[in-house]
């Protein structure tokens, strides 16, 4: 949720209900308000970063400069802008406001704000809706705004920090322009901050900040305005010099920006594994230390190594499942914050250990096979014959026992007919694979018998 930026409920709407007209975003900050609110950008010159979004004649720059008219998903980290555009658009395009946090609103309060759009639209005004946190809204929720948007009954600007694309319904995806914010760069952030130090509507050139004091500030907003700021607020709360320390004893540690149940949740994850899956130790363990800094459950990350180990790794190197069962087993008997080094262990294992995917490979090429029919009977020599009347109809009947053989391998069919030659696993020569390879060809050779030729499947 933008937090600081939220428009504040009409009293007269009753909880989650709407905010109008000269109400909510489009009101002046009051001067008592957050350092966050002061500062919000009242114009489009204004807007720090962004600038993918805001070139001569771009969809955004037209709606903000009143040009046009559309209804937008705003998809983009916290501290963005995505709340201050929203504003902006509002003014711009001089009809009534109206505010609605899908924390708080439900299916009635939509379409109450719908209802009140629909008369106004009788004496030709337009109405702004303004939903924050769209991605909250429930299908129904989301379905209930489709007829107004529409028929430009509201124009919707709605704002979140998830991907649309799996937290939207598809009908409001396609009648809205998705529009995706990026975190702000180091240098945004320290263009926010020595304004917010100088503005009459901040600071007012009141507090001097050292420039050691500004890297720490722009390190621990990670891309974050609203952070960077609220930073600053409380680290010139009691001083009219800030430096490094004031700004220390203010904020204790950077916040990491990851939402367990958003967006960073599964980029940040997908990081991890690739990183591991592409040998990069140091990159695998940043990962990790985010997750685990923003409180991931240790459990998740288990499963995941888990699962890596045998889906990148597998035979040539299958010590790395093993550490990877034994970090889980850590998880659950030593738990947090001391499971955090076996969990290191395991992605530093992983990440070093020679890569192979040929356990994918295998079951994949062979349940391949198992959905396209190719699962034929048994052969009869396979089958059980542990009960009565078995070998009277021929199972089990001329089995070859490996163990009655010096080398513990004979010549038998195993595989249905269709299937006899047919190579899933095919080693590489990585790691233990290297020696390997030769030994599945030779087991081959001698269970096959005769039949050593690959068949294609």
């Amino acid at each position: 949720m933008d937090g600081l930026f939220d428009p504040p409920v009409d009293p007269r709407a009753g909880a989650g209900g709407p905010t109008s007209g000269a109400d909510g975003l489009t009101a002046a900050p009051k001067p008592t308000a957050p350092l966050a609110v002061r500062m919000r950008p009242q114009t489009l010159d204004e807007i720090v970063g962004q600038q993918h979004l805001l070139g001569d004649g771009s969809p955004l720059r037209r709606l903000i400069s009143g040009v046009g008219a559309a209804s937008v998903l705003l998809y983009g980290p916290p501290g963005t802008g995505k709340t201050t555009m929203a504003s902006l658009i509002a003014r711009a395009t001089g009809g009534r406001f109206e505010a609605l946090s899908a924390l708080s609103a439900g299916v009635k309060e939509v379409r109450a704000v719908i209802d009140i759009a629909r008369r106004r639209l009788i004496d030709g005004q337009q109405t702004v809706l303004f939903i924050d946190e769209v991605h909250r809204f429930s299908k129904t929720q989301q379905d209930a705004l489709l007829d107004a948007v529409e028929n430009r009954i509201v124009l919707l600007v709605a704002a979140t920090t998830e991907n649309p694309s799996f937290s939207v319904v598809a009908p409001l995806l396609s009648r809205s322009l998705v529009l995706q914010l990026r975190s702000l760069t180091d240098d945004d952030i320290r263009e926010v901050l020595t304004r917010a130090v100088g503005d009459p509507r901040g600071l007012d050139g009141q507090v001097e900040v050292t420039e050691a004091a500004y890297d720490h500030l722009v390190a621990v907003a990670g891309g974050d305005a609203r952070r960077a700021l609220t930073a600053l607020e409380a680290s010139a709360d009691s001083a009219t010099h800030v430096d490094l320390a004031d700004v220390e004893t203010a904020i204790d540690r950077a916040a990491v920006r990851y939402d367990r149940d958003g967006d960073q949740h599964y980029d940040v994850t997908s990081a991890f594994i690739k990183s591991i899956r592409g040998s990069d130790v140091d990159a695998a363990v940043h990962y990790l230390a985010r997750m685990i800094a923003a409180g991931e459950d240790p459990r998740f990350i288990a499963r995941r190594l888990m699962i890596h180990a045998s889906e990148d790794i597998g035979m040539a190197d299958p010590t790395a499942l093993q550490t990877a069962v034994a970090a889980a087993q850590v998880v659950n008997l030593v738990g947090m914050p001391e499971a955090k080094l076996a969990l290191t262990q395991a992605t530093i294992h992983l990440a070093t250990a020679p890569k192979s995917a040929g356990v994918v490979s295998a079951i994949g090429a062979a349940l391949a096979d198992v959905e396209a029919g190719k699962a034929r009977a048994v052969p009869a020599h396979l089958r059980d014959s542990h009960y009565a009347g078995a070998k009277k109809l021929g199972n089990g009947v001329a089995y070859r026992y490996p163990h009655d053989h010096p080398d513990g391998v004979v010549p038998q069919q195993y595989p249905p007919d269709e299937l006899v030659g047919v190579d899933y696993y095919e080693p590489t020569d990585h790691g233990l694979e290297r020696e390997i390879g030769p030994r599945v060809a030779r087991l081959r050779s001698i269970v096959r018998g005769a039949v050593t030729r690959r068949r294609s499947r």
